[in-house]
């Protein structure tokens, strides 16, 4: 493997693993000593972009990262977090079985995954992919954001609530138990 460094072909694989479909490997390079990674995949089906002006073009998955890249620059967002979301977009764009996919439905992912990644990478992804006439389209999007996010806190406090619930309840049945021994009683409890 050619180093992307130095670029000499003399490299020794550090770390191998499995990744969702495919291999990740950390390579040092025996004449820097600089480390890289390389990822094996299986070379899927050609998927066919279909723009909205009817062109098509191949799915390029280097395309759709640089994409997410320039939306979350100078964001708090480790590189891999980007990977992993260009991962999963790409794993449900194959997972489809359909040879064609509308660019539509892939910004729509991206969408769906800055929404839950970051708010401002979000808004800017947005601010070209909706195509803002005005400034009032870009407050809708904000505030549709903010509702979601609302929602969001909102059922994760009510998850929460009803795990702290749980847990009190085995407590009790603990508890319970616990005091019927202390007490001589027959352990019967279901």
């Amino acid at each position: 493997m050619k180093c992307p460094f130095c670029a000499k072909n003399l490299s020794r694989v550090i770390d191998t693993r499995e990744i969702g479909d495919g291999i990740r490997r950390r390579r040092e390079c025996q004449s820097c000593s600089r480390r890289f990674t390389t990822y094996e995949r299986v070379a899927p089906i050609n998927l066919l972009v279909v723009k909205n002006d009817g062109r098509r073009e191949e799915y390029n998955r280097d395309k759709l990262l640089e994409g997410i890249r320039i939306a979350c620059a100078k964001r708090p967002i480790p590189s891999q977090v980007l990977e992993d979301l260009v991962d999963d977009i790409s794993a449900q764009l194959y997972a489809t079985g359909e040879v064609e996919i509308p660019s539509r439905a892939i910004g729509e992912m991206v969408m769906e995954g800055l929404k839950k990644l970051d708010d401002v990478a979000y808004v800017r992804f947005a601010s070209v992919y909706r195509r803002f006439q005005d400034v009032d389209g870009m407050v809708d999007e904000i505030q549709g954001l903010k509702e979601w996010k609302r929602e969001a806190t909102a059922a994760q406090e009510r998850e929460a609530a009803a795990q702290e619930r749980e847990a009190a309840a085995q407590d009790k049945v603990r508890q319970d138990g616990a005091q019927q021994r202390q007490n001589g009683a027959p352990n019967n409890i279901p």
